[in-house]
C-alpha cells in the first residue's frame, strides 16, 4: 500500500475503556453548543494549513520549511490526526504531550512546492473535501455504533475499525498535500488496511535554487 508521504496507522485495541465513551460524550456536548465545533476544526484546517504553509515557505523557502516542519507543521497535522482518532474510537489514548504516542504519523516531505502552488490547492482539493464530508457521516454513524459495542463488550467489529482507519489516512493524506510536503494529487482511495509493515518513502531534499 503506498504511504503517499504520508504512514498513518493505528492499531486496534484488544480491550477500550468505557469511561473513554464518558469523556467523548463530553467533549461531543461541548462542541455542539458550540455550534458543532467538530465539522468547524475541520474546516478551519482545510484553509489555515495550507495559508501558514505558504507564508512559511515564502518566508523561508521549501528546503528550510520542510527541515523545521518536524517541529512545526508536522507536529501540528499529528495533534490533528490524534485528536481525531481519540473522537472516533480507533483509540483510547488522549495525546497531549507527543501525538504520536497515540497513532502513528510519519511524513515524508518531497519536492519543492511554492506558496502559490500551496495556496492553489485549496482549490484543487475541494473534491476530496466534499468526498470526506460525506464518509464523514457514515464515520460518525460508525462511531457511535463502536460507542455502543464497546459499552456491551469493550470492544467493536474489525470491519467498523478499518473503515475508520481508512477515513482518517485519507483526512492525513489530504493534509499533507494541503501543507505541501507531497506533490502529487492525493488519491481517492479508502485504504483500510495496516500499515505498520510499509516504510515510508525516503526524505528527498528540495533543490537548490539556480
Amino acid at each position: 500500500m503506498a504511504s503517499y508521504g504520508v504512514t498513518y496507522d493505528v492499531t486496534q485495541q484488544e480491550k477500550y475503556d468505557k469511561t473513554q465513551i464518558a469523556i467523548r460524550l463530553l467533549i461531543f456536548i461541548v462542541l455542539a453548543v458550540l455550534a458543532n465545533a467538530l465539522g468547524w476544526v475541520f474546516g478551519l484546517a482545510y484553509l489555515i494549513v495550507p495559508i501558514v504553509a505558504a507564508v512559511l515557505i515564502s518566508q523561508k523557502g521549501a528546503a528550510t520549511y520542510f527541515s523545521e516542519s518536524e517541529r512545526g507543521m508536522q507536529r501540528w497535522l499529528a495533534y490533528l490526526a490524534a485528536f481525531y482518532s481519540y473522537f472516533y474510537m480507533l483509540t483510547d489514548k488522549m495525546a497531549i504531550d507527543d501525538p504520536r504516542t497515540a497513532i502513528r504519523f510519519e511524513v515524508a516531505p518531497s519536492g519543492e512546492p511554492t506558496a502559490g502552488n500551496v495556496l492553489l490547492r485549496i482549490i484543487l482539493a475541494i473534491p476530496h473535501a466534499i468526498v470526506l464530508g460525506l464518509l464523514g457521516i457514515v464515520a460518525f454513524v460508525l462511531a457511535i455504533v463502536a460507542a455502543i459495542m464497546i459499552l456491551a463488550n469493550e470492544t467493536y467489529s474489525s470491519g467498523i475499525f478499518d473503515f475508520l482507519r481508512g477515513y482518517m489516512r485519507w483526512h492525513a493524506r489530504l493534509y499533507v498535500y494541503l501543507a505541501g510536503f507531497a506533490q502529487e494529487y492525493p488519491p481517492f482511495s479508502l485504504d483500510t488496511g495496516s500499515e505498520s509493515s510499509a516504510t515510508p518513502p525516503p526524505q528527498q531534499e528540495a533543490p537548490t535554487s539556480a
